[in-house]
């Protein structure tokens, strides 16, 4: 489709071009923000990430974020070498590198470092971590709802690669993509190991059927601080909200979807396999769940 779009898609923003990224203890110009051919994560997708975004000078939920990949680093048994405190220190000081106040966005990444010999055991990488912060002004600009399509590749099971782990290896993620790309659709719907509906490539996933909210179990996606913050929201102002399995059957007749992430918080979904969800436009369920999201923010700012 000549008008395809992705979940994020931003103004596109000439201060940009002049970033400061921090990496490994300081602040350096986007152009020398480099790392070894030999780094474990772009040798092996070896390491993990988090992606917050900055409202009004408040990184929202950053503790939240800090908990998982600080719990995801343990899992993979990669010592960060920073504190927690170290670490958000880090993220103020490139904040206030590239003078942003609000609306932007960060990927906070952390590898293995660098190995001795390109092969696979963890023992090779003894120079310690790799960290890094992008930090970019973004504004989320997506025109109009996503429209999805439902691919082969599944969010599997976690004695293989837990969906829960934020790891730099997404190419399961990245197939799926492709995959939708080639149905003609922005997303893709990915299902779990027993074909229930699960969540996008890139975003967890809702639907609203006669009023209620109706969400995966969570066994097989992404923990996502975004997912978890609509079902509180929907929990303490009595919209009814459900963490059940359904199928693509429930899915084409919902009133509504919508997909969550920390980019772009709620975004409507229009089309599902070509068929129409609802209207087509954002529905009022989701309306009231993003007024609600917008101020569980400015509370904690």
């Amino acid at each position: 489709m000549s008008d395809k779009i992705t979940t994020h898609a931003a103004e596109e923003d000439a201060r940009n071009e002049d970033l400061q990224i921090w990496l490994n203890g300081r602040c350096v110009p986007k152009a020398e923000a480099l790392v070894s051919v030999y780094d474990s994560g772009f040798m092996l997708g070896d390491g993990v990430w988090e992606g917050l975004r900055l409202y009004n000078g408040q990184w929202a939920f950053w503790d939240e974020h800090f908990d998982r990949l600080f719990e995801a680093a343990k899992a993979i048994d990669l010592d960060i070498g920073m504190t927690r405190d170290e670490l958000y220190s880090a993220l103020l000081e490139t904040q206030s590198a590239n003078d942003m106040t609000t609306d932007a966005h960060a990927r906070l990444m952390v590898t293995r470092g660098v190995k001795t010999r390109p092969f696979q055991h963890p023992s090779l990488s003894r120079q310690g971590p790799t960290i890094t912060i992008i930090m970019e002004h973004s504004q989320p600009k997506i025109p109009r709802p996503i429209r999805l399509a439902t691919v082969p590749h599944i969010r599997g099971l976690p004695m293989t690669q837990d969906p829960k782990l934020n790891s730099h290896s997404k190419l399961n993620c990245i197939l799926a993509c492709i995959a939708a790309e080639k149905a003609g659709a922005d997303e893709a719907l990915m299902l779990d190991v027993h074909g229930f509906v699960n969540t996008t490539n890139a975003c967890n996933f809702f639907i609203v059927r006669k009023g209620a909210v109706w969400t995966s179990t969570g066994d097989y996606c992404m923990n996502g601080i975004t997912r978890q913050k609509v079902i509180d929201v929907c929990r303490a102002d009595g919209i009814p909200v459900y963490e059940r399995n359904y199928s693509l059957v429930d899915t084409y007749g919902a009133d509504e979807a919508f997909l969550t992430g920390t980019f772009g918080a709620q975004t409507p979904v229009s089309e599902i396999d070509g068929r129409q969800i609802g209207t087509g436009e954002m529905g009022p369920v989701t309306k009231r769940i993003r007024a609600l999201y917008k101020a569980l923010i400015e509370a904690r700012a």
